[in-house]
């Protein structure tokens, strides 16, 4: 059996924290919990996440901050626990990086189902054969086996787990047509909620990463009422 897998859960409300931190132990994962950001920060440099459960209210910190900090420095799944109802909070959190959302009060096998969705993406597993070279997509290189994206002068583009499977998803199927569903399917799996708008900031946040013109791309193009396509010619390398 191998190590359990470490994640950091961040909240200020003792009873979230020690809640939180029970449920997940019993459910095989090793938990940090932490009462503030600048905790975080000391936790990612010594003993770093797979998976970072953070609360955006941590009071006298600015919660966005945090999540841009944490998203430009490591490499970790991130899932915001907010209480707010304002789903413009929620936007700007998946604007961020982070790759899902659960607004308080939770469902604990929700968020259980969440957070192993996540660390699905952001966990490389062992590529098929089929999987282990590049393509490349209009100028750019999709490393499938090292799950990292590369720019014409052959520069890194960090991705999220999330971008990286949605782009990958269009990879392999360019020049179709994808919903929305499907995409949900390839990027979050099948805990994501129905209905779930999330896949326009995905494809919003990975646009302006890869398109020259984010406002009117030429590689990713909507598709009215279908969902998205892929219209740049894929190579394998």
């Amino acid at each position: 059996m191998g190590k359990p897998i470490h994640l950091a859960v961040v909240d200020d409300e003792p009873e979230i924290t020690a809640l939180l931190s029970g449920y997940l132990t019993r459910q095989g994962y090793r938990v940090t919990p932490l009462a503030t950001g600048h905790a975080l920060i000391d936790l990612m440099a010594a003993d770093p996440p797979a998976l970072v459960l953070l609360d955006l209210g941590l009071p006298g910190e600015d919660g966005f901050a945090i999540a841009r900090s944490l998203r430009e420095r490591w490499h970790c799944g991130l899932v915001i626990l907010t209480g707010r109802g304002d789903a413009i909070d929620k936007i700007v959190g998946l604007e961020l990086g982070a790759d899902d959302y659960v607004t308080k009060p939770f469902d604990l096998r929700e968020l259980l189902a969440r957070i192993k969705a996540v660390l699905r993406r952001v966990t490389v597993p062992a590529p098929s054969p089929a999987l282990r070279g590049r393509l490349r997509i209009a100028g750019w290189e999709l490393d499938m086996a090292a799950r990292q994206l590369f720019d014409r002068n052959g520069h890194e583009v960090t991705l999220t787990g999330g971008e990286f499977d949605l782009l990958r998803t269009f990879a392999r199927n360019p020049g179709r047509v994808l919903s929305r569903d499907a995409l949900i399917e390839q990027t979050r799996g099948r805990e994501a909620a129905p209905f779930d708008r999330t896949i326009d900031v995905l494809v919003g946040r990975l646009r302006r990463k890869i398109e020259a013109d984010p406002e009117r791309p030429q590689l990713i193009k909507s598709v009215r009422g279908e969902g998205y396509i892929l219209v740049a010619p894929v190579d394998t390398l």
